[in-house]
């Protein structure tokens, strides 16, 4: 009897391989570069599109008063630089930009997340933390530029002249950027994107850092403004504040609402301040 034909053993496969987690550190590092790139790609057209408007604008006084085109050295004169509306207008498209970019790329809420954020800005306990945020952050920054007046630091927000500026001629357009657009923007950035992330991957400690250091150099960025160091580090101390008490808002209340309501509460005192006490 013949023996039976051998049959090929076939060669094992290698095991599929797991893929790697990605690391939220990494995630976040990438949505900030996102963030900063997409703010100066932008601030960069809308000060391009500014430029032309304005270069446009020059042509037609200068042929309505039949001097003809304006030599090249003094264009740029003529032109002059943005004024208080039209930098409100660029902080609202370039920042409000890159805050509506990430979230809808990167960090949009899925329909479980939308129903708790509904469910706990019903919640009265809700509007409790956040009038006692908003409470503890304006004290905190009372407190540090009282302290700061005493050892004779006294800075000047950069964004001060510009706030002035809009008080005197867009005082209603003002009071809806200050107190309703920038809060929110700004809270979908650095709360819900930046800090949410590392919230999400449970370590929510380091987000609050990490979220609240950017929020702080957003604001006042070194050799902006004519602030030495010591102004630069309370101001900062002032924003990282500011943004770590909505971050723990946020994680405590479980909305964003309640952040960006108290940041809303914040920014209208300070705007108030403004108005009746011209104060820093």
């Amino acid at each position: 009897m013949s023996a039976p034909p051998s049959v090929p053993i076939p060669t094992p496969l290698p095991p599929a391989a797991t893929p790697r987690p990605a690391s939220p550190l990494a995630a976040f590092w990438l949505d900030l570069l996102i963030a900063a790139a997409t703010l100066f790609g932008l601030s960069l057209l809308c000060g391009l599109a500014w430029g032309m408007w304005r270069g446009i604008q020059v042509g037609i006084e200068a042929a309505r008063s039949g001097a003809g085109a304006p030599a090249a050295q003094e264009v740029a004169k003529l032109m002059g630089t943005p004024g208080a509306l039209a930098q409100l207008l660029m902080a609202l498209v370039s920042t409000g930009g890159a805050a509506l970019l990430l979230y809808f790329w990167r960090r949009r809420a899925a329909a479980a997340e939308r129903t708790a954020s509904g469910q706990a800005a019903r919640r009265v306990s809700t509007w409790g933390w956040t009038l006692l945020v908003a409470a503890c952050v304006f004290a905190g920054s009372s407190l540090i530029a009282w302290i700061g007046k005493q050892l004779g630091i006294e800075p000047a927000p950069t964004n001060l002249p510009l706030m002035e500026q809009a008080v005197a001629h867009y005082p209603l357009f003002l009071v809806a950027f200050a107190v309703f657009l920038a809060p929110a923007y700004e809270e979908l950035l650095f709360r819900r994107v930046l800090f949410g992330r590392l919230w999400a991957a449970g370590r929510p400690w380091l987000g609050m850092v990490l979220s609240s250091a950017a929020f702080a150099l957003i604001h006042e960025i070194p050799g902006t403004s004519g602030n030495g160091p010591a102004e630069i580090l309370q101001l900062w101390l002032v924003y990282g504040g500011m943004g770590a008490a909505f971050a723990w808002l946020y994680r405590r209340t479980g909305t964003l609402w309640a952040a960006v309501a108290a940041h809303a509460l914040n920014n209208a005192i300070a705007l108030a301040a403004l108005v009746f006490f011209g104060l820093q």
